[in-house]
């Protein structure tokens, strides 16, 4: 039964999470808003849901490690599995301003993510605030930076035509369609997880490390494996590293506004651990991107991205 719910608040959370990023459009181009401010903003926000609402009904039932883990497990998925995989199918091609806007936003939220988490090993209220607050100045910085480039397309031009053509009744009927999925999944897979968990003697957070952040990191994995199949540029290094930030920014910074987290006993271990793999994961692209063929993660760098996941999951189970 505890399989049954995870597998099924896997599949809702995918199914949600879908919904809500399609009516999240169709409502913005509704409004009028431009594409560039949909794709910085409400898309953003909205592929973060599943990190977001897991995070939050872990912190309310008292699993802190869940919450975070959850956090820390989806970063090191984003780039170990789906840049990984993504690599393995079609290589990707760095942005040009990579190195100098987009991966030093995210080593600078990965290092104050550590830092607030280590002092006091917690996450309080005010410390939520102030990662809502760095959120903000990133978004008004890239936004800045994105009027400056008009060319740049932020969502795929086929899901805007489709959803700007929706009627107010469908967009709404999805968007609450999609939130109740979210919302269902989040607790058909917490349930399941930590029921798994206790069955097995198997701390929390290493199931958040690892099966429910895989499961919430499935909807970028699809839609990134499905656009290097049809050999589209509808994924890049750019989107996993912004989603990196918003996972730490937006839903570490909402759940501890909502409900202060604190860790202790075994869940300790994402702060002497997991964490370190969360930051070594997002250091690695820099060598990454020169060596041996510069600014372009080849396959050959996404079987080691691959491998180099493969080889957290060995370690985040095997010190049981």
């Amino acid at each position: 039964m505890s399989i049954l719910y995870l597998l099924s608040g896997f599949v809702l959370l995918v199914i949600g999470g879908e919904f809500l990023v399609r009516s999240s459009v169709g409502l913005s181009l509704k409004l009028n808003l431009s594409r560039m401010i949909i794709g910085l903003t409400v898309v953003s926000f909205a592929t973060s849901a599943p990190e977001l609402i897991v995070s939050v009904q872990g912190a309310l039932n008292g699993l802190s490690g869940l919450a975070v883990g959850n956090v820390l497990g989806s970063n090191i998925a984003n780039i170990g599995i789906v840049l990984g995989i993504t690599a393995l199918i079609a290589p990707l091609v760095m942005e040009k301003d990579f190195f100098t806007f987009s991966w030093p936003w995210m080593v600078f939220f990965s290092i104050v993510c550590y830092v607030l988490l280590k002092t006091g090993n917690n996450l309080l209220r005010w410390e939520g605030i102030l990662l809502l607050l760095l959120l903000v100045i990133f978004l008004v910085v890239l936004i800045h930076k994105a009027r400056k480039e008009p060319n740049a397309t932020m969502i795929d031009e086929d899901i805007a035509e489709d959803e700007n053509k929706n009627s107010w009744w469908k967009i709404f009927f999805f968007l609450i369609l999609g939130g109740g999925a979210l919302w269902l999944g989040s607790e058909w897979l917490v349930t399941g997880a930590v029921d798994i968990a206790t069955r097995l003697e198997i701390p929390e957070s290493v199931i958040a490390v690892s099966m429910i952040a895989i499961g919430t990191s499935i909807p970028e994995l699809a839609a990134s494996v499905i656009a290097a199949l049809k050999k589209e540029k509808a994924i890049s290094l750019g989107n996993l590293v912004g989603s990196n930030i918003f996972n730490i920014g937006s839903v570490l910074g909402i759940t501890a506004l909502i409900e202060p987290i604190a860790l202790e006993g075994d869940n300790l271990r994402l702060l002497t651990s997991d964490i370190w793999w969360m930051l070594g994961f997002a250091l690695i692209l820099l060598p990454l991107a020169y060596i041996p063929k510069r600014y372009v993660i080849s396959r050959f760098k996404g079987v080691f991205l691959t491998s180099c996941y493969c080889l957290f999951l060995y370690f985040a189970f095997h010190t049981l």
